[in-house]
């Protein structure tokens, strides 16, 4: 078929029924598979959900203790942290926590971070920002000029971002400035291996270098396997929690010893590591009033009304992330689910100036939510409130009373430690509390770093928790896997592809043929088209909705594009018309990939 040699080293499928035999799994990135503990999570009720999410989280914990570079603050110089969609907004908090912490030990910031697609993409879904090497490098210039010694830490969960994979290249023909350190968790030998458009190497070409050169301490790479996610390829969980798990442990050892001028022990980095996995037993203890919060999201999207999460401080920032990752997780508008960030944040974003006057979408703060949001509030929206009680709490109650004159779905998430307690008043606004209580653990100043940085994590596992069984509630999800996501990547037009494979048991080209129709719809497809770069159909696909589910269902019933349209509007949900197209007569499975695809 013209235009499909681009595809070759997609893997082919397997005769019908057998995609799940261990030989073809194995080659599956970890990323990308499936989690069996998560194999029915479409048929489970909240309770199971939060139970099941909460078993793949602990993974985590799981992995065998990796070898980790000796960390040096690079005296008048610069550590970057940087990456693309989740990983870019999980460095652009750690940078602000790292910077916070060297300003309390009176230091000067060394701490900056780099996302694709500049500050808006911390508060908004841009996902196809990531995909060019020659940005990422651009970006890294900038922040570097001028400086003798920069630490890179680039942040790819799935080995897989062209806007990291071109920022370690560079850094390793420029050792004499750089030390690139890679953060992922796949293999290595499972990195992607398709050319990147706008540059020489694949990612897996630059992570093999970089092995080579860990043997001179010039380079490294961290890629512990830490499971597949709960829901299929969403690195938004299980992968943006180890990312921060992983460099809050190895940066914040690195803090405590540097006085010393010793390197981080394995004690102390051991140390730190069982403080975040206590802080998973902490937060799932909550777990029935999690799966309750879960429920109420999910009646609130399910009659079209809106979720706001409102947190304070850092928290504000797990909020906003939260929100922006349903977007192309779901297939989501962005006022579905939206995060605020309560408080100061003057000193936080590179660029605060691409945030002001941006519209709708780019609203975040506390002046947005009280003058866009707080007037337009109905009884059928909800709005979560993320607080510690060392935050201001006048203001907090000032807050929920005004909402709660707007709606009565009101729930907080709020973080005390022992011998801290809710004044009487604010309680006794909310129905529902769920209340994590911190034990005093740590004395000195980097120990109170440890408790925030468990608050930031067990906010974050609730919020992803709640916001992803929303959606499964909402009969978004198909066993564990996303049939809407927005294909705004070369990520995502990739997995679109396997998972075509996955639920169709037919040819590559046959489903290459079928996702490209749908993309291109009501185009028809020329030569032209099947030849061209992933980018050109990543730029039409990204703006579509169902295109996978339309794409599956023209598989399945061997029918048109429109033909195919007309079956999922006909049905009661996504799901369930590919549950029926699976299930029903009618269904035509072939692996023969002679046999043409009907326009």
């Amino acid at each position: 078929m013209p235009g499909t040699k681009r595809f070759q080293h997609v893997i082919e499928t397997p005769e019908p029924g057998e995609w799940e035999l261990s030989g073809y799994e194995a080659a599956v990135p970890i990323t990308e598979k499936s989690n069996p503990l998560t194999r029915d999570l479409d048929k489970a009720d909240a309770e199971r959900i939060v139970q099941l999410l909460g078993q793949c989280d602990a993974e985590i914990f799981q992995e065998e203790g990796q070898v980790v570079p000796t960390y040096q603050e690079p005296d008048g110089g610069l550590v970057v942290l940087s990456g693309g969609g989740t990983s870019g907004r999980m460095a652009f908090l750690m940078s602000v926590s790292f910077n916070q912490l060297m300003r309390g030990l009176g230091q000067k910031p060394l701490y900056t971070y780099l996302i694709a697609g500049g500050d808006r993409s911390v508060v908004a879904s841009r996902e196809g920002t990531e995909d060019s090497a020659l940005h990422g490098i651009e970006e890294l210039k900038k922040v570097a000029a001028g400086k003798k010694r920069v630490i890179v830490i680039g942040i790819s969960v799935g080995l897989s971002a062209p806007f990291v994979a071109g920022q370690m290249d560079y850094c390793m023909d420029n050792t004499a400035v750089f030390l690139p350190v890679l953060v992922g968790f796949n293999p290595v030998s499972m990195a992607r291996n398709d050319p990147i458009e706008d540059w020489s190497s694949t990612f897996r070409q630059i992570a093999e270098r970089m092995q080579k050169m860990q043997e001179r301490q010039e380079a490294f790479v961290l890629n512990p396997a830490v499971g597949p996610e709960g829901l299929s390829g969403s690195s938004r969980m299980k992968g943006g929690s180890a990312t921060k798990v992983l460099l809050e442990t190895l940066l914040l050892a690195a803090h405590k010893t540097v006085d010393r001028g010793i390197a981080a022990s394995p004690k102390c980095l051991l140390e730190i590591l069982r403080t975040f996995e206590r802080a998973h037993q902490v937060t799932y203890s909550q777990s029935p009033k999690i799966a309750a919060l879960m429920k109420q999201v999910s009646s609130s999207l399910k009659k079209k009304g809106r979720v706001h999460l409102v947190g304070w401080q850092t928290l504000g920032i797990i909020a906003i992330m939260d929100g922006v990752e349903c977007i192309h997780t779901f297939g989501a508008d962005f006022r579905d689910i939206r995060g605020f960030l309560m408080g100061d944040h003057s000193d936080m974003f590179n660029q605060k100036a691409e945030l002001t006057n941006q519209g709708p979408q780019f609203t975040f703060s506390q002046e947005d939510f009280q003058t866009s949001i707080l007037p337009s509030l109905t009884e059928i929206d909800t709005v979560v409130f993320i607080f510690t009680l060392d935050d201001n709490l006048a203001e907090v109650q000032t807050l929920v009373e005004q909402v709660k004159e707007k709606t009565s779905n009101i729930q907080a998430l709020a973080h005390s430690t022992v011998g801290q307690s809710l004044p009487s008043p604010l309680k006794k606004l909310f129905p529902s509390i769920i209340s994590i209580t911190w034990p005093l653990l740590f004395f000195e100043y980097e120990g109170n770093f440890v408790q925030k940085f468990q608050r930031e994590l067990s906010t974050k596992w609730v919020l992803n928790t709640v916001s992803t069984g929303a959606h499964v509630l909402l009969g978004k999800i198909l066993q564990n896997h996303m049939l809407e996501i927005r294909i705004s990547n070369s990520k995502l037009f990739w997995r679109a592809l396997a998972m075509l494979q996955r639920f169709s048991g037919q040819s590559k080209a046959r489903c290459i043929e079928s996702l490209l129709q749908a993309i291109h719809f009501p185009q028809p497809l020329s030569d032209d088209i099947r030849a061209a770069p992933i980018s050109r159909h990543i730029e039409v696909a990204h703006c579509k909705d169902q295109v996978i589910p339309v794409a599956l269902l023209s598989l399945l019933f061997r029918c048109s594009i429109p033909e195919a349209q007309a079956h999922l509007a006909a049905a009661s949900s996504v799901c369930e018309a590919v549950r029926s197209a699976l299930t029903g007569p009618g269904r035509k499975r072939s692996a023969d990939p002679q046999e043409p695809a009907v326009q």
